[in-house]
């Protein structure tokens, strides 16, 4: 279920990515406090938030290292370029990916219309609410069970428009639905550093990553903008130590 695409408007190589797999990766991590009690709360621009500190440098995302946090890297398939992040944290999991923005002009009151379009057409429902990032979208998202039965599994759309970059933050597990599980991971969103780079880039362009303490490798220019599907079940996560 493609959640994000471009719009004609932005590229003329529209339609669904060939796929995106999990790349399993670990990295040294240590304790932090939590970001809540920055009175600076995030996430940030690197130009606001130069240093690295105690984060994971990821590229276009630097993340806060916590005790016992699991990360996994989301590779397209047909490029070989990592697109995504899946942070999991007290049994519940969060995916993060940036794009570029327009200079002038959030697009994520735009993008939640589509968001909704997307998983009423999937099946499922969204409500729109009022979080700790401003606006966001609870989505029930149709899901098959062992028994062939159709669910729904909760998931928290979040999203954070900042200087020429859009963040967006998929919420599931107890994270979704609950506020005291949703601590943790919301914490490590206040804590995020994304680095935007001066290039040129269309409108949601998607950002690059690479694995911790590795340098990126030569990107692979992307046809179109990946768009995960946040309803399929991927490898493990292994455990950041």
């Amino acid at each position: 279920m493609g959640l994000f695409t471009r719009r004609k408007r932005d590229t003329a190589a529209d339609g669904a990515p060939e796929g995106v797999v999990a790349e399993e990766t670990t990295a040294e991590a240590g304790t932090t406090q939590h970001a809540d009690t920055d009175p600076r709360r995030g996430p940030h621009d690197v130009a606001d938030e130069p240093d690295l500190g105690k984060r994971l440098d990821l590229g276009a995302l630097r993340v806060p290292a916590r005790a016992g946090m699991q990360l996994r890297l989301e590779v397209e398939k047909k490029t070989k370029n990592i697109v995504a992040v899946t942070l999991g944290l007290s049994g519940s999991a969060m995916q993060l990916q940036v794009f570029a923005a327009p200079r002038t002009l959030g697009i994520w009151e735009e993008l939640r219309e589509e968001i909704t379009a997307s998983v009423a057409k999937q099946g499922g429902t969204t409500d729109e609410i009022d979080g700790p990032f401003g606006r966001e979208l609870l989505a029930r998202l149709p899901v098959r069970t062992p028994e062939g039965q159709t669910s729904h599994r909760p998931a928290r759309f979040v999203g954070v428009d900042g200087p020429r970059w859009f963040l967006r933050a998929v919420l599931t597990g107890n994270a979704a639905v609950d506020a005291t599980a949703a601590a943790d991971l919301e914490a490590v969103l206040a804590d995020v550093v994304v680095v935007r780079g001066t290039e040129a880039r269309a409108p949601r362009d998607v950002l690059l990553l690479h694995a911790p303490g590795r340098a990126a490798a030569p990107a692979v220019p992307p046809t179109q903008t990946p768009a995960l599907d946040v309803t399929r079940r991927g490898p493990e996560i292994s455990e950041v130590r």
